[in-house]
């Protein structure tokens, strides 16, 4: 693809280049970078997202690569810092066909390698070079692979095969019988003001002892028990069922193909907890899933007050999103969703899943909440006063990370069809 090629594209959509555009026609001009590229010789999705993206252009660093349409004035640079990478990426590759290699040899076969190895084989191409100029580079490998792999913890592969085992099976079926049959006779909320109250200061002056109260109050369980009625928790955007149900066991699990949180099965409610760094903190197999099965049938589909009242109070200030916030945490969460372009500029395309993705923010944020509390259960952890702001604020940056790259991508795909 030729730089004439761009020059014309610019000519016709004004002073902007599509930004997958610039980065095929770089990529194109590097060589020995196959392993990192797809069939059609643009980089992979996972090599734009683990490799160009944070250690060559660092849109962070230098926000004039990280629009989905990249000014023409930079657009030099952004090619330029991807050929200038070109050695790097080079060996990059070559270590990463050595790592896999390995890894076969070793018989593994958890996790992705892309996921697991790409940025990995970019710091070794950094220190390193290539690996056919490094004597050790087989035992270097052989190191990587230790350091991701060999981890104390429970494994997706035990847990598969213990939610498979015939006799365990039937003993986990009646333990889910048995927990939602006797579901908590929590009474729904009835209007309680105290989330309001305590979202109204928790940004700069939280209220450890509104906090208490809304614990005593079991105001989590309390709101959480609205779930169980026809249609909220659809509404919430946390199940597709009109009303939620036992969950499966289930066998197989995948982070791209994830369902909504309360349609999710046993194994794949541990999954992602079970492939993260951390799994070194989680109970046995075993106890997890029997925890789970009783986390699944209570209120929020968690085991914790403490919890269940974080999601309450994030139900009340993820409302301010889409509609007129209270004082306090909801406006600040509103202000930070409406200070960036990209929903204003989603707002304006005529791609339905854009829209979808900003209108649906506040059903994105419960579900990322859910997840983050989730997954602090199962570690151990908790959430004190003083922490929940943080988490709020975090949620939503994270479910704006995640709608931005979709907005790029959607940008990306329409400038390439124009």
């Amino acid at each position: 693809m030729s730089s004439l090629h761009t020059r014309m594209v610019a000519d016709a959509v004004g002073a902007t280049l599509p930004r997958g555009l610039l980065i095929a026609e770089a990529w194109s001009r590097l060589d020995a970078v196959a392993p990192l590229a797809n069939a059609s010789g643009r980089p992979l999705a996972r090599t734009v997202k683990l490799i160009l993206d944070p250690l060559v252009l660092r849109p962070v660093l230098n926000p004039r690569f990280a629009a989905g349409a990249v000014d023409v004035a930079h657009a030099e640079e952004l090619r330029d810092r991807i050929i200038a990478a070109g050695p790097v990426l080079a060996a990059t590759a070559a270590w990463f066909l050595l790592v896999k290699k390995r890894r076969r040899r070793a018989g593994i076969t958890e996790g992705n390698p892309q996921d697991l190895y790409f940025q990995r084989c970019f710091e070794l191409a950094t220190a390193h070079g290539a690996p056919d100029s490094d004597p050790a580079s087989a035992v270097t490998a052989d190191d990587l692979l230790a350091e991701v792999h060999v981890r104390s913890g429970p494994t997706v592969a035990g847990l598969r095969d213990y939610v498979s085992d015939p006799v365990t099976i039937r003993e986990l079926l009646r333990l889910l019988d048995v927990a939602w049959t006797t579901v908590s006779d929590v009474p729904p909320d009835d209007g309680s003001e105290l989330p309001d109250r305590f979202l109204a200061t928790c940004v700069t002056n939280p209220n450890t002892a509104l906090f208490a109260d809304l614990i005593t109050d079991r105001t989590g369980s309390r709101d959480g028990a609205n779930l169980r009625l026809p249609g909220v928790a659809h509404a919430e955007g946390l199940t597709d069922r009109e009303v939620p149900g036992p969950p499966e066991l289930g066998a197989a699990a995948s982070k791209n193909a994830l369902p909504k949180p309360f349609d999710r099965s046993i194994v794949q409610r541990l999954f992602v907890p079970l492939t993260d760094t951390r799994r070194a903190e989680l109970a046995d197999v075993a106890d997890l899933v029997h925890r789970e099965i009783t986390r699944s049938a209570g209120p929020w589909q968690l085991a914790d007050e403490t919890s269940r009242v974080t999601m309450t109070l994030g139900r009340t200030a993820a409302a301010g999103l889409v509609a007129t916030p209270a004082p306090g945490a909801a406006a600040q969460l509103r202000a930070r969703w409406e200070r960036e372009a990209f929903v204003h500029r989603a707002r304006r395309l005529p791609t339905e899943g854009v829209h979808a993705d900003v209108h649906g923010v506040r059903t994105a944020y419960l579900r990322r909440l859910w997840v983050r509390l989730h997954g602090r259960e199962l570690t151990g952890g908790t959430v004190a006063a003083i922490e929940v702001w943080d988490l709020l604020d975090g949620v939503l940056r994270s479910v704006i990370l995640d709608q931005r790259d979709r907005l790029r991508t959607a940008l990306e795909r329409l400038g390439q069809c124009g």
